[in-house]
């Protein structure tokens, strides 16, 4: 392990667990991911090592059966998977975020249903707020849920479910307009579900049909899904916290630390296309040398290194921020924004290093050209993140003129 990305201040306990995260990744997800990502296959042994591991339960209070770890020390372990293989941090992080939205917000009722049974990875999670025509516009949703006696009736479509398939547990962010009179702000008229229902595809409970997986060009072998809602009929006790209109700020809240994943999402990519680069670099000689030595490669080499330290602070001091209880919207806004685009440039970096090669499937460099992009636009945009950046430092630094 070379001296990158190393985080101070961690605990024997998080040391320990890093470092069996890092050894599963080493033994058991590298070197099988290339080939279950050319044949868009689910990994579903190396998910069963992530149960064994605990991992789906890593945030989850001991009470309910978790590990009751922090925010920093997950984002590290999904640093540690995307080195490996993105699709795997994926798996877990929309998982996570249903986790995380439960336990801030959920009913000690729905807490108890749920929580001890994420934490074993028995039941998994994916959250849904994207529709075919909403992109970065949440407020735009509309998918719809009518109260009808003890039960919400849900119509609509959605879309990007990662998981959509392999979960049993969907939280679905959709309008209600119950108590919420016409002219209300749309953020107060979205209520949060619980949908549950059986993994797979086709009709997976009456009224909600998973149609199928979205062919993409990358972040393949996670399931990725639209799903429709047609007369789906929801226990009233299934509404995120007992109380309609509080959906928009429930996801809000978990959209938040699931932007401190990415940018770990992003680190990890960047952490091993750096390690692909410096080595092959080593391994390739021109004009009787390795090209490691010449200096248009060893300036890359640098710029690509410092890319990958500077991304890892950022992403840490967002956690870290977020752990202790402050707000930390500005700081994952930036951490996402800034691990995604370094993310990008040193996998392009890499690919470059390669030459030729990096356009074979036969290395792995090609495969990390094709998942990164996703980083640039999953958990919003670099335009959101922008927007986010701007109104909170505008907060920050406001003139007093």
């Amino acid at each position: 392990m070379g001296r990158l990305a190393r985080t101070d201040g961690l605990t024997e306990v998080q040391r320990e667990i890093l470092a069996t995260v890092r050894d599963f990744t080493d033994k058991e997800i590298l070197p099988v991911a290339t080939e279950l990502e050319h044949r868009d296959e689910y990994p579903a042994q190396i998910v069963e090592g992530l149960k064994d591991l605990g991992l789906f339960g890593l945030m989850i209070p001991e009470e309910y059966g978790g590990l009751g770890e922090s925010l920093l020390t997950y984002a590290l372990c999904v640093e540690e998977l995307s080195r490996g293989w993105m699709s795997v941090s994926g798996i877990v992080n929309t998982h996570f975020i249903v986790a995380y939205m439960l336990q801030r917000h959920g009913t000690p009722e729905q807490k108890e249903t749920f929580l001890p049974r994420m934490a074993l990875g028995e039941v998994r999670g994916a959250f849904s707020m994207s529709e075919p025509g909403l992109g970065s516009d949440v407020s735009a949703i509309t998918s719809r849920a009518v109260r009808d006696g003890d039960c919400y009736v849900l119509d609509g479509q959605k879309m990007w479910l990662t998981n959509g398939a392999t979960s049993s547990l969907v939280a679905v962010l959709v309008r209600s307009d119950e108590g919420h009179p016409e002219g209300s702000p749309p953020h107060r008229s979205m209520t949060t579900f619980l949908v549950e229902k059986e993994p797979g595809f086709g009709e997976v409970r009456p009224g909600l049909t998973i149609p199928g997986k979205i062919e993409k060009m990358g972040y393949k072998g996670v399931d990725t899904t639209e799903l429709i809602m047609d007369g789906l009929r929801i226990p009233a006790n299934r509404v995120l916290g007992g109380t309609t209109g509080r959906g928009f700020y429930q996801m809000m809240d978990g959209v938040e630390v699931g932007r401190v994943n990415v940018a770990a999402r992003g680190c990890g990519v960047a952490q091993r296309a750096f390690e692909l680069g410096i080595s092959y670099a080593q391994q390739r000689h021109t004009f009787g040398r390795p090209i490691a030595f010449h200096q248009a490669i060893q300036f890359k080499l640098a710029e690509m290194a410092t890319k990958v330290e500077a991304a890892h602070a950022m992403m840490v001091n967002a956690a870290r921020k977020k752990d202790s209880g402050e707000r930390n919207d500005l700081e994952a806004g930036m951490a996402k924004y800034l691990a995604s685009e370094y993310c990008k440039e040193v996998v392009e970096d890499a690919f470059r290093i390669h030459g030729g090669y990096g356009f074979s499937k036969e290395y792995e460099i090609e495969r990390l050209y094709r998942e990164a992009p996703m980083l640039l636009i999953g958990e919003g945009t670099a335009e959101i993140q922008k927007m986010i950046i701007g109104r909170r430092l505008l907060e920050e630094y406001r003139s007093e003129g």
